[in-house]
């Protein structure tokens, strides 16, 4: 028996789309408006910051000379097929999850476009103290953190759910 799609967890792919579209339209604005490796001051602790990211998070394997690129890629793809196989088996009324998911999806597309695109992640978001920089990030970067930390707090607030009924 099927289910009509808005009654499974894929309703929730439009924030997915929200966050392709924020991600991929700051990235262009950043390539438009900045030379690579080019800082423009915001604030005392933030700064735009033009970089290219071989690699993943930190610039996980971005000096292995190109491999990373499809591997990167083809993760990014299993991960995002996987999620929307799981959002689909959910119910829409699963909000934190398929949120959780979306985010997650949105950011993996995100990035995953800059690498079929670019061959590289435009990664420009600059937070530091002193001379200490965190890693360069994106808007993507931010969704798939925001997506994985929603993960674990469902993990905590799922059980108590349970218990209570």
């Amino acid at each position: 028996m099927s289910r009509p799609l808005m009654s499974t967890g894929l309703r929730w792919l439009w924030l997915a789309l929200l966050v392709l579209v924020v991600d991929l339209g700051s990235k262009q604005w950043v390539m438009n408006t900045f030379m690579l490796h080019e800082s423009v001051s915001v604030m005392p602790f933030f700064n735009f910051f033009y970089a290219h990211n071989y690699g993943a998070a930190f610039s996980f394997l971005a000096d292995k000379g190109g491999w990373q690129r499809w591997f990167f890629s083809a993760i990014a793809l299993v991960i995002c097929v996987a999620l929307l196989v799981m959002m689909y088996r959910s119910t829409a009324q699963q909000k934190m999850t398929n949120c959780a998911y979306s985010l997650i999806i949105g950011g993996a597309v995100g990035n995953l476009s800059d690498r079929l695109i670019h061959g590289v992640v435009i990664d420009f978001i600059d937070f530091y103290v002193g001379n200490w920089h965190w890693p360069t990030f994106n808007v993507a970067d931010c969704a798939i953190c925001i997506g994985a930390i929603l993960v674990v707090l469902e993990g905590f607030v799922r059980p108590a759910d349970k218990a209570a009924k």
